[in-house]
């Protein structure tokens, strides 16, 4: 599960400041995954064209690693589950066209992270000794396709969109499909599914899943 919660304020025409903060688990919820908190700025370029820059710290929630010897039989090393941190800054341009009711918006993101190196992680088994998870940048390319659609009179607003994470080759594939609820226009509550594919086994999340997402944003 997901569960976003963020607010918006519109400091002038042109620029808007937000934060949000998200919770997200794993193992049918029974588990805490990762914990995060963000703060970005937007500014509107022209009409149909944004620019912004954002800041997220993230605290996270490392699963149990055992890498085996060549035989495949006999443990080398292991990790146990602990929770680290991450830092992460992304600068980001969209731009949006209306068809009718249709809205098509694609976004590029520039992304990146930075892990700091954290003590007596790993657990060599033949020396019995602990050693350092060792620091780790990365830098990724964004890029997202979203079309949403805006039915008269009804507060519900289907979207749909289909994201890419590039690093030297596509990593992974995230995919979107949910519904906009809007209150008096300043309560933004969002329920969507997620399918996200792997395709980088050195991704920290190296596996495939599906989340169901709840969020709720306040604009003001």
């Amino acid at each position: 599960m997901l569960y976003e919660l963020g607010a918006e304020k519109k400091l002038s025409r042109k620029w808007n400041l937000g934060v949000e903060t998200e919770l997200r688990t794993r193992n049918n919820t029974r588990t805490l995954d990762r914990w995060s908190m963000g703060i970005s700025a937007e500014y509107k370029i022209i009409k149909g064209l944004k620019a912004s820059a954002g800041y997220t710290f993230l605290y996270d929630n490392n699963e149990e690693e055992l890498s085996l010897k060549s035989d495949n039989v006999r443990a080398n090393k292991w990790k146990p589950s602990y929770w680290g941190t991450r830092h992460r800054f992304n600068v980001s341009l969209g731009g949006n066209i209306d068809w009718g009711r249709l809205n098509i918006s694609l976004r590029e993101r520039w992304q990146y992270t930075y892990r700091p190196e954290m003590a007596d992680k790993k657990y060599d088994i033949d020396e019995m000794t602990w050693s350092a998870t060792k620091s780790k940048h990365k830098h990724l390319l964004r890029s997202r396709l979203q079309l949403s659609y805006d039915f008269p009179h009804w507060k519900f607003d289907p979207f749909a969109n289909v994201e890419l994470f590039n690093g030297w080759a596509i990593e992974k594939m995230r995919c979107n499909v949910g519904v906009d609820y809007k209150y008096h226009k300043q309560h933004v509550f969002s329920l969507y599914y997620r399918f996200q594919k792997v395709y980088e086994k050195g991704d920290e999340n190296n596996h495939n899943t599906h989340f169901v997402g709840l969020s709720y944003k306040f604009k003001f």
